[in-house]
């Protein structure tokens, strides 16, 4: 027994020195996480493609290279491409060659992406298009032959571009024809110095572009995408496919007019191309809507198939060439929310789409988000016809999951193919259809490579992209919980608790809201979670009414009514994980960003309880943010009508309403560039009138950030971020000195620890 027991206590004492030797994540890890986008499995099934992501080492931006892993497993994966900016990779229908998008940069500025073919067999990429907007979307044709794009580069680009070429080859010329040079006063003597100049000047003039913007649409920005230009729609090319550097290849632009097309899917014979596009000037003023074309590969007129009455997306042919799928919602009734199905439709005129997942109470095509999705380059989905066409594979979100799932094209009956707690991110599968490769992040995990060999088979791992990373890490899983809110509606939650919780001690507590406000947390990679919990905080993330994933009721009950009700749920939230004992209900933060952000204004509107908050890419007032969002609300989605004949609707319902009730301090995160949440509706506004009021309060602006900060913006910017978001908490609920939220930076921290506004 004595001998059994010296065992133990070496065993117990070797733990002991492993878990040591883990230390606690922290908010600079993000530098070196690595992100797997856009899988692409080969044709024969034996291998993937992939776009690998990392920091690149000024740590202001992000490098994209593409590689490789065999289906098999057994193999680290390597690297294909060299350069900083390649995605997009698109195996050639006979697997020999890879098509690849790569931007460049010239004298330190990027420059358009263009098409790039590097050899399986060996050999160096080479680029093959010099467009002078570039070119995205590649899609090859099933016969290998030919490739279409999409470019938004018009005539008078060309006609710049080839003049450029034309100056540059004379200059050239003139240089190796010329004699040695004359003497300088000769050659004033032959140039008349006033011609000279004249012309210097109308060469300048014509050269010009104005950088004004004459604005007559409604909508006419997006955020993360700048301004639109309605000189350069996006349009559809072809090209024949060169197969080295040496053939030289011109692309053919198909589609031509003032609208935008997309969504480029080839017939079975490579004879001609299907596409969407919406030929209305101005559709904000109805409800959504997409038209579906064909255009002969060879050129000519596109012709009109169907007007579809909903906003779809990426197409998917069936194996028979006769029908395409899609995911999309309905647009009757006019919803603030209406789940998303799996569609089919005939590819003849005016065929009407039969909706597959009617009868299916969750999200197709879409589950649950977290802050570390790749940040650039990591593709899309479309639907996968099984080989026999009697099924399509698609994800769905539940219950704070992403599902991989195959729906029977008869009856929609949907069987699982992935289980667990996990979010299925990314899906692809080759032309047989054998198997199935897809992506996949949990608590626990970024993102990473798995193969099943059949519907129904193992799943197994072929990447392991972060586990030199998070083998250090002394990470947690968080604990799922479920309560009951104010009129019995069933909530799930998580707690992140810190990684040497004990229950026998009280800790501060952070809510943190999500926004959307459709959208849900669940089971994926939550940086900004885990990093707040090893800072010593439980983090509280719950699912309230208006998230998605548990069902079309439970989405769209906020209609009308937001914020309001999926308050009291987040409360609740916190009086549940109160009443487990843990908590030292003096210490209580809140945040969220963008619907999260509109909730956290509402939150200290409503009550004093919480000692902190901090509010992200904001909303303070509705009225100010409907004249100054990107996208408009021209229909009664949120509202039922616009604020100038609603306006105590809307005065009701803004944060802004009840800042006389804050009592507070509070951290205002904004985006220079967000246009979905522009500052002047929300933290601006906010700031001010809380400076007035004397309440503590800070605004931490981001340049050039859009409302994509927490989750693709600057490396440095996301960091930084995390930084004063837990700054911010430490100062007001840890009662750490932080001197750069001072208005006199040398006055003595008056914050003691555990402080917090009277209520």
């Amino acid at each position: 027994m004595s001998r059994l027991a010296i065992y133990f206590s070496v065993l117990i004492a070797a733990t002991t020195v492993v878990s040591a030797e883990k230390r606690n994540i922290t908010e600079k890890d993000l530098f070196d996480f690595v992100w797997i986008g856009d899988p692409q499995i080969s044709p024969d099934g034996t291998r993937v493609a992939f776009v690998r992501v990392t920091v690149n080492e000024k740590k202001e931006g992000y490098n994209t290279s593409i590689w490789s892993v065999p289906v098999a497993g057994g193999e680290e994966p390597h690297q294909l491409t060299k350069g900083d900016h390649d995605a997009a990779p698109r195996w050639s229908p006979d697997g020999k060659f890879l098509l690849f998008v790569r931007a460049t940069e010239k004298d330190g500025k990027p420059e358009p992406p263009q098409l790039s073919i590097l050899p399986m067999a060996g050999g160096d990429s080479f680029v093959f298009t010099d467009l002078p907007k570039g070119a995205s979307n590649p899609v090859w044709a099933p016969d290998g032959k030919i490739i279409a794009f999409t470019s938004d580069t018009n005539a008078d680009d060309l006609a710049k571009q080839e003049k450029k070429k034309r100056k540059e080859e004379e200059l050239k010329k003139a240089v190796s024809e010329s004699s040695p040079s004359p003497h300088p006063t000769s050659i004033a003597r032959i140039v008349d110095p006033g011609s000279q100049t004249a012309a210097k000047k109308a060469e300048g003039e014509a050269e010009h572009e104005s950088d004004i913007r004459v604005i007559t649409r409604a909508v006419y920005r997006e955020d993360n995408e700048g301004y639109a230009d309605p000189k350069h729609p996006q349009h559809i090319w072809v090209v024949p496919a060169p197969r080295n550097a040496d053939e030289k290849v011109q692309p053919k632009q198909l589609t031509f007019g003032r609208f935008n097309e997309g969504n480029i899917v080839w017939s079975k014979d490579s004879g001609k191309t299907y596409f969407t596009s919406l030929r209305v000037d101005e559709p904000y003023y109805e409800l959504p809507r997409t038209e579906l074309y064909s255009i002969s590969a060879s050129g000519g007129e596109p012709g009109k198939l169907n007007s579809i009455d909903m906003d779809i997306d990426n197409l998917s042919l069936s194996p028979d060439g006769k029908q395409i799928a899609f995911v999309a919602s309905t647009t009757q009734p006019i919803n603030s929310y209406t789940q998303p199905d799996l569609w089919i439709v005939d590819l003849t005129p005016s065929a009407k789409p039969r909706n597959l997942t009617a009868n299916f109470d969750f999200d197709v095509g879409s589950g649950v988000f977290g802050d570390n999705s790749p940040p650039r380059a990591g593709g899309s989905n479309s639907p996968i016809w099984t080989a026999d066409g009697r099924s399509v594979i698609e994800v769905y979100g539940k219950e704070g999951k992403t599902i991989l799932a195959s729906f029977d094209v008869e009856s929609g009956k949907p069987t699982d193919l992935t289980k667990g707690n996990q979010a299925v991110v990314r899906f692809r599968a080759p032309d047989d259809r054998s198997k199935i490769i897809y992506t996949v992040s949990t608590a626990m995990r970024i993102g990473d490579l798995f193969a099943i060999d059949s519907p129904g088979g193992e799943a197994r791992e072929l990447t392991h992209i972060n586990n030199e990373l998070f083998s250090k890490l002394n990470l947690t899983e968080p604990e799922e919980i479920h309560y009951k809110t104010f009129d019995g509606k069933p909530i799930q939650a998580w707690l992140q608790k810190p990684p040497d919780f004990n229950p026998a001690k009280k800790y501060p507590l952070i809510l943190n809201i999500h926004g959307g406000p459709h959208a849900a947390y669940g089971h994926i990679f939550g940086h900004e979670f885990q990093w707040m919990a090893a800072k010593g905080y439980v983090v509280l993330y719950p699912n309230p009414r208006g998230s998605t994933t548990y069902g079309q009721d439970f989405g769209n009950v906020i209609q009308f009514h937001y914020p309001g009700d999926d308050y009291k749920d987040l409360m609740a939230g916190v009086d549940e994980v109160i009443r487990r004992g843990y908590i030292d209900d003096k210490k209580l933060g809140v945040t969220g960003g963008s619907g999260g952000g509109l909730l956290t204004n509402w939150v200290v509107g409503q009550t004093n309880r919480f000692a902190a908050a901090v509010s992200q890419r904001d909303i303070a007032s509705w009225e100010a943010w409907w004249y100054s969002a990107d996208f408009t609300l021209f229909q009664p989605t949120w509202f039922k009508a616009p604020p100038f004949d609603n306006e105590q609707e809307f005065k009701a319902r803004s944060p802004l309403a009840y800042i006389k009730n804050v009592k507070t301090p509070m951290m205002f995160i904004l985006g220079e560039a967000d246009y979905r949440t522009p500052p002047g509706s929300g933290g601006e506004q906010m700031f001010r009138a809380l400076k007035f009021r004397k309440i503590p309060t800070v605004m931490v602006r981001f340049p050039n950030e859009s409302h994509e900060l927490s989750r693709s913006g600057q490396p440095w910017h996301r960091v930084e971020r995390l930084q004063n978001i837990v700054g911010w908490f430490d100062h007001w609920l840890m009662g750490v000195p932080k001197p750069e939220y001072e208005v006199a930076p040398e006055q003595e921290v008056s914050a003691k620890p555990g402080a917090t506004p009277a209520n």
